[in-house]
């Protein structure tokens, strides 16, 4: 690639992802704060959501490194694997937390009076550590042998003294032969396993567990309508009651921010997951193109606004830091009062 377009690219991850991991970061610091300040919420499904936005922190940190794992870079077989190995851990533990916190809000809304006798509350440790440890096996195995990294040419000769002599005197120059690419970590099964093993069933999960949601919602209000109209009937009453339609607009509603956030969060990730397995397919170098650069951004980042959606629509996560922003606003509102009237 040549260095001018690199560093073009480079410069557009950089404008792209920088503003939107800031906000993702003091996003989820706020929400955290505010979870930790009340004791109220310091309970098991509190603590889930607490694991989702300590994943979802880190992925917000790592954001502006995972676009450039498209980029070729000089560096040694350890430092690639770090540079590519640890964010691919972080979004897979997102990806985990993010299932969990869906599984077990699904189990608490169809099963409400016994969803404490789950396996998710009684054994919250090895929940836990399932979101975690999977992730962090899965990412690691490129750096147990399951790679495309081949060694430079200095380190190859047919010649045993001719091999002796280069390794003594031309290892620093070897070294900026070795190319740093996502091919030579991630093996095509490797991607293609993750993909279709682990990333599209967890989507396919939450959706499922979501619309499992929406339809049991969609059924108790079909059932207090029924009994709101039995009793209109009663009062011999003909059109809708009040009660009913602000019900049935609640429930619009809730549609309406489900397809909005599918639509925002999720939509830019299935088409830049498309546009990744595609490229693979075909072979061509998509991975270069900048609408491939802007689909990651736009796809990585989006769905790490999901759990800052379910945080900021909570009131109880974001009362504490709301208090203490009233307070600072009214002190310094008093502070320019008593300066206006010393004047």
């Amino acid at each position: 690639m040549d260095p001018f377009e690199k560093l073009s690219r480079e410069k557009l991850i950089f404008y792209l992802t920088v503003p939107l991991s800031s906000i993702i970061i003091f996003s989820n610091l706020f929400i955290i704060i505010g979870i930790a300040c009340n004791r109220q919420l310091h309970n098991t499904p509190n603590y889930f959501f607490l694991s989702l936005l300590v994943a979802d922190l880190c992925t917000g940190i790592t954001l502006p490194f995972i676009p450039r794992m498209t980029l070729d870079r000089q560096l040694d077989f350890k430092h690639c694997l770090v540079m590519y190995i640890f964010p691919n851990f972080l979004f897979l533990s997102f990806l985990f937390n993010l299932v969990m916190v869906h599984y077990e809000r699904y189990l608490c809304i169809v099963s409400p009076l016994h969803h404490s006798q789950f396996w998710v509350h009684r054994c919250f440790p090895l929940a836990l550590l399932i979101v975690w440890l999977p992730p962090l096996l899965y990412a690691s195995l490129p750096a147990f042998g399951w790679n495309n990294w081949v060694e430079p040419s200095a380190y190859k000769s047919s010649d045993s003294n001719e091999t002796f002599l280069r390794s003594t005197t031309s290892r620093n120059s070897s070294k900026e032969d070795e190319v740093c690419s996502y091919k030579e970590v991630f093996p095509k099964a490797f991607i293609y396993l993750e993909v279709c093993g682990l990333v599209l069933p967890a989507m396919l999960s939450i959706v499922a567990m979501m619309g499992r949601v929406l339809w049991i919602a969609r059924k108790q209000l079909q059932n207090i309508c029924k009994l709101h109209r039995a009793v209109d009937r009663l009062q011999q009453q003909q059109k809708p009651s009040d009660h009913e339609q602000q019900l049935n607009m609640r429930y619009a509603k809730c549609m309406a921010a489900v397809s909005l956030t599918f639509l925002v969060c999720w939509v830019p990730y299935i088409i830049y997951q498309l546009m990744s397995v595609t490229a693979l397919q075909t072979g061509v170098s998509l991975p270069n193109s900048t609408l491939y650069i802007i689909m990651s951004c736009t796809g990585i980042g989006s769905m790490a606004v999901i759990p800052l959606i379910l945080g900021l629509a909570n009131k109880q996560y974001t009362e504490p830091i709301s208090r203490v922003m009233l307070k600072l606003r009214n002190r310094w509102r008093g502070g320019q009062n008593n300066r206006d009237i010393t004047l």
